[in-house]
C-alpha cells in the first residue's frame, strides 16, 4: 500500500503512447507553485499546509523565529492547486480551496501565473468545484475571514469574456460579488467543499463541521496543523441557505436538517414549487482523518475504515412557506420523492432526507443536465473505507445500478463524455484511470459504454501513475497540429480528435 499513498512518483514529462488501438496519450508534471519551488529547494517542508505545519529554519536566530510566528497569526495560505481545474474563458487554472489558483498549459502542463482571488474578491478559501452556465460564466463560492467585523460566505461570479468596452482584459478582473450570507459565528465559520445551483436558485450547505479561527491564529506557534483546527459539532444543526437568483437575496425562511458532513453536492432542481438537491452525506467527519500521512501505510487498506458510510441523501425545501400551515405538517407534497419539509415554530422548517443510495463518492452526472431534473449519478462506491473499489451508474428514477470493477482495482473518479449530438441522458462514455494494488498490472484508461457499462477500450501505460481520486480529462485541442506529424498508419487509424489524459 505504501508504493501507492506513502511515495512520490516520477513526473512524466514527455508524453507516453499507450497501447490502444486508436490515440491516448498520458503525461504528468507536478504544479511548480511557489509553495513546491520553495519546499524543493529548502529540500524540507517551509510553506505550511492543510495538514502539514511547517517550522522556522533552526538555523535562525530569535528575532527571525519570532517574526515568523507573528507573520503566521494570519496565514497566507499554499498554492499548492490539487483538486481540480477551472476553465475561466479561455484559460485553464488548477485550483484548491485557498484563495490562490495558479494557471497552466493544458498540453504542456506547464505552470504559468499565480492568481490571488483576493484581488479579486475578499475571500480567504473558495471552493474547487465552481458551477457553469450555458455562456461559460463561473459561479463559485468563497470564505470572508471577518472582513468588517463579520464573517460572511460570498458568492462570487467571473464573466466568461470581459466587457465589450474592455476587450483583451483577463475576465478575472471583472469578477463581481453576486450575494453573501453571514456566518452564523463570526469566529468558526462552516467548512464546506461544494455547493448547488437550479436555474433559479443557489443551494448554501452551513454544516457543523467548522473551522475554528482562534484556533488557526495560533496554530503555527503551537505547532499544530490547520486540520486540527476544524471540528464537527454533532450536538449542532445543518441550515441550508437557498439564495434566489433574481433577487440576490436568502428566502426568509429558516430551513435546518439534522448534523452532517457534507463533501460533494450531486445536482438540484425545481419541481413544481419545490427545491430539491442530492448531496453525499456523512453522521462524522472520520474521512478528514483517515488521510494523514501516518496512516497511509501497509495496512492502509486494513486498517483505515471509515465510522460513517458515504450516503445519498436527496432533500425537498419549499420555495414558498404557507404561514397558515399547520405545525407539524408536511409542506412537499411531491409524489416523486419522500422527502419531507415539517414546519415548526418561529418561521422554521425541519428538512427530512428520502434515502436513496449508501457507499458512493465522487459523483459526477452528464453536466448539460445540471440545475435541471436529470436521472443518472456516475460515482464511485465505496463502503466503509474511503478508497474506491468500483465504479457504479446509480439511477435515481428507478433506484436501480449497474458497476464495473476487477480484483485489484482502485478507479478515479468517473468522468461522463456526451455523445456529440447526443439526445438521452446517458448517450456518451465513461472515463476513469485506473491503478492497481498489483504491481504486475500496468495503470490504465477505462472507457465505458454510458448506457450499458459494458467496457469498450481500456489504454495500458507503462509509467508510475498517480492514485489521484479526482479525475479530468481534457480535450487535446492541438490534435489537430500534431496528427501530421504520425506515420500514415497512425493517421488512418487515429480519430479527428482526441482525448488526453491530464493530471
Amino acid at each position: 500500500m505504501d508504493i501507492i499513498f506513502g511515495r512520490n512518483k516520477k513526473e512524466q514529462l514527455e508524453p507516453v503512447r499507450a497501447k490502444v488501438t486508436g490515440e491516448v496519450y498520458y503525461r504528468s508534471k507536478y504544479l511548480r507553485s511557489d509553495t513546491y519551488k520553495a519546499n524543493i529547494e529548502a529540500n524540507r517542508i517551509v510553506v505550511s499546509e492543510f495538514g502539514t505545519m511547517a517550522y522556522p529554519d533552526p538555523c535562525k536566530n530569535i528575532f527571525s523565529k519570532a517574526f515568523s510566528y507573528l507573520s503566521h497569526t494570519i496565514p497566507d495560505f499554499t498554492d499548492n492547486c490539487l483538486i481540480n481545474i477551472m476553465k475561466c474563458g479561455e484559460d485553464f487554472y488548477a485550483t484548491t480551496e485557498t484563495n490562490y489558483i495558479r494557471k497552466i498549459n493544458p498540453q504542456t502542463l506547464e505552470t504559468l501565473e499565480k492568481v490571488d482571488y483576493r484581488k479579486y474578491v475578499a475571500v480567504n478559501l473558495a471552493t474547487a468545484h465552481p458551477h457553469y452556465d450555458a455562456a461559460g460564466n463561473v459561479l463559485n463560492m468563497g470564505t470572508s475571514i471577518i472582513d468588517k467585523g463579520k464573517t460572511r460566505y460570498v458568492v462570487f461570479r467571473i464573466p466568461a469574456a470581459a466587457p465589450e468596452n474592455k476587450k483583451g482584459t483577463n475576465p478575472l478582473k471583472h469578477t463581481e460579488v453576486f450575494c453573501s450570507i453571514t456566518s452564523r459565528s463570526l469566529l468558526s465559520p462552516s467548512y464546506y467543499h461544494s455547493f448547488g445551483v437550479t436555474e433559479n436558485h443557489i443551494v448554501f450547505l452551513e454544516q457543523p463541521f467548522k473551522l475554528d479561527i482562534l484556533k488557526m491564529s495560533t496554530a503555527y506557534i503551537r505547532g499544530a496543523n490547520w486540520a486540527s483546527c476544524l471540528a464537527f459539532h454533532k450536538e449542532d444543526k445543518t441550515y441550508i441557505h437557498v439564495i434566489d437568483q433574481r433577487t440576490r437575496k436568502p428566502l426568509p425562511t429558516k430551513f435546518y436538517t439534522d448534523p452532517m458532513v457534507v463533501f460533494h453536492h450531486v445536482n438540484a432542481y425545481e419541481e413544481d414549487g419545490c427545491l430539491l438537491f442530492d448531496v453525499i452525506t456523512y453522521e462524522d467527519s472520520s474521512l478528514y482523518e483517515l488521510f494523514y500521512l501516518a496512516n497511509l501505510n501497509q495496512d492502509f487498506e486494513e486498517n483505515c475504515r471509515l465510522t460513517s458510510i458515504p450516503t445519498l441523501r436527496r432533500f425537498a425545501v419549499p420555495l414558498s412557506v404557507d404561514k397558515n400551515a399547520e405545525v407539524g405538517s408536511n409542506l412537499i407534497k411531491l409524489t416523486s420523492t419522500t422527502a419531507k419539509a415539517l414546519k415548526e415554530k418561529d418561521d422554521q422548517v425541519y428538512c427530512q432526507p428520502e434515502l436513496l443510495y449508501e457507499g458512493l463518492e465522487l459523483p459526477r452526472i452528464n453536466y448539460a443536465r445540471n440545475g435541471k431534473p436529470y436521472r443518472y449519478v456516475f460515482a464511485a462506491e465505496v463502503q466503509w473505507s474511503p478508497i474506491p473499489t468500483k465504479i457504479l451508474k446509480y439511477d435515481v428514477l428507478t433506484k436501480s445500478s449497474l458497476k464495473w470493477g476487477q480484483e485489484h482495482c482502485w478507479p478515479a473518479e468517473p468522468l461522463f463524455v456526451p455523445t456529440p449530438g447526443a439526445q438521452d441522458e446517458d448517450d456518451g462514455i465513461i472515463l476513469s484511470a485506473i491503478v492497481s494494488t498489483d504491481p504486475q498490472k500496468l495503470p490504465f484508461l477505462l472507457i465505458l459504454d454510458a448506457k450499458s457499462f459494458t467496457e469498450l477500450a481500456r489504454a495500458s501505460i507503462d509509467v508510475e501513475m498517480h492514485l489521484d481520486l479526482h479525475g479530468l480529462f481534457i480535450p487535446d485541442t492541438d490534435w489537430d497540429a500534431r496528427k501530421p506529424a504520425l506515420s500514415q498508419e497512425e493517421r488512418d487509424r487515429a480519430p479527428d480528435s482526441c482525448v488526453a489524459p491530464q493530471a
